[in-house]
């Protein structure tokens, strides 16, 4: 495997005196030595993230003396993300993430450069904010980002390395066509159905997970800079925790790719609108502002919860019904077809799941809460505890 650091970007990046202390270790390794510690001085990373994989991600390589990290976060610190998002503390909660990230990797590595950009991945600014680096991490989570990751370092021709998290699970690979390997698209042209698979905030996430998988994201990084070993290009390997096992899945570029087949369809990058971005026409939703209205009027409805009852337990609105997403469809005889029905989970997309199966079986006057009990407790009632 190359080095991704040519001999001109490095020839100039000598080690001070401090700088050969501080990487010691790295610098008796045979495969690192001074030069390898030279190429990753003069290696730029992106992470798409600063959150539960961004955390590990960044903190590894501002330790390892990348000499520069961009960090892409438009979010501010919740309590929710201390269990996991080590990058933050709890002084930090409320301050926006890119902030309290690069003051705390300052204080792990004054030596290495970071800069933030406060503001969501778009097609607009996306080549602007990657064109200074050499690679991209994707730390995001959700499937907007993803597939705007993955577009992003295809058509650019920069390694994109991907992880994900979900409960007790967690996947990494390497995303580069230009190397000879399938790119995220290759493995799922399409995304999910609305609801399908829920966001780490509304199924959960073991809080050390992300450490694990964000730790294999920067081990990957730092092999491509100084080219050793063998990269996870062509390959994923899936991890779960519970049965301490890692499985590895070999992957093949798909020739009918939209963006990195024989044919391609994508050349440019372009806003990208999902389904599970949950804005489609066939399914009506309300904000909590008109829930609100609703609940103050005498007319009557049904309030349907289709949260897990770990989480009703701690918050819920009014007199609702309560019926899990995953048993609805057994129990759903417990409902009348014919009532006004409003459906509501944590933040919207197990209810979108909830409301296409409610049109599916005859509910003609059914609709969902954009945003979830989430946006309730942001914009109504901050009393309301949320899971």
């Amino acid at each position: 495997m190359s080095p991704l650091i040519s001999i001109e970007r490095y020839a100039d990046q000598s080690l001070s005196r401090e700088e050969k202390l501080r990487y010691a270790r790295h610098l008796t390794i045979p495969d690192v030595g001074i030069e390898g510690q030279q190429r990753l001085k003069a290696a730029r990373v992106l992470c798409i993230g600063a959150g539960g994989l961004g955390s590990p991600v960044t903190m590894y390589l501002a330790a390892a003396g990348i000499g520069e990290i961009g960090l892409v976060d438009f979010d501010r610190v919740d309590f929710s993300n201390l269990q996991r998002q080590l990058l933050h503390d709890t002084e930090d909660v409320g301050r926006l993430k890119t902030k309290s990230a690069a003051e705390r990797l300052s204080r792990i590595n004054p030596e290495v450069t970071v800069t933030t950009y406060d503001e969501a991945l778009t097609s607009e600014n996306a080549e602007a904010i990657s064109a200074p680096y050499d690679l991209i991490i994707d730390g995001s989570d959700n499937f907007t980002t993803r597939y705007l990751t993955n577009d992003l370092g295809t058509l650019t021709g920069k390694p994109n390395i991907y992880g994900s998290i979900y409960r007790f699970e967690g996947q990494v690979s390497v995303f580069a066509p230009h190397l000879g390997g399938p790119c995220y698209r290759c493995l799922f042209p399409e995304p999910p159905d609305p609801g399908q698979i829920p966001s780490c905030a509304e199924g959960g996430v073991l809080g050390v997970l992300p450490g694990i998988v964000g730790s294999l994201q920067a081990n990957e990084a730092i092999k491509l800079i100084l080219g050793i070993g063998d990269s996870l290009v062509g390959r994923l390997l899936h991890f779960d925790s519970l049965a301490f096992r890692f499985r590895e899945i070999k992957l093949r570029r798909d020739p009918d790719c939209a963006v990195c087949g024989d044919r391609p369809t994508i050349s440019e990058l372009a806003e990208i609108t999902f389904a599970c971005d949950m804005n489609t026409p066939a399914l009506r939703e309300i904000d909590v502002h008109h829930l609100k209205t609703r609940l103050d009027q005498p007319k009557p409805f049904t309030l349907l919860d289709v949260r897990e009852p770990s989480e009703t337990e701690i918050g819920k609105i009014g007199e609702s019904i309560v019926i899990p997403l995953g048993q609805l469809e057994k129990r759903i005889g417990e409902l009348d077809p014919s009532a006004e029905t409003i459906v509501l989970c944590k933040a919207g997309g197990r209810s979108a799941k909830a409301l296409s199966l409610l049109n599916d079986s005859g509910f003609t006057d059914a609709c969902h809460v954009r945003g979830g009990i989430s946006a309730w407790a942001q914009e109504i009632d901050p009393s309301i505890e949320v899971l």
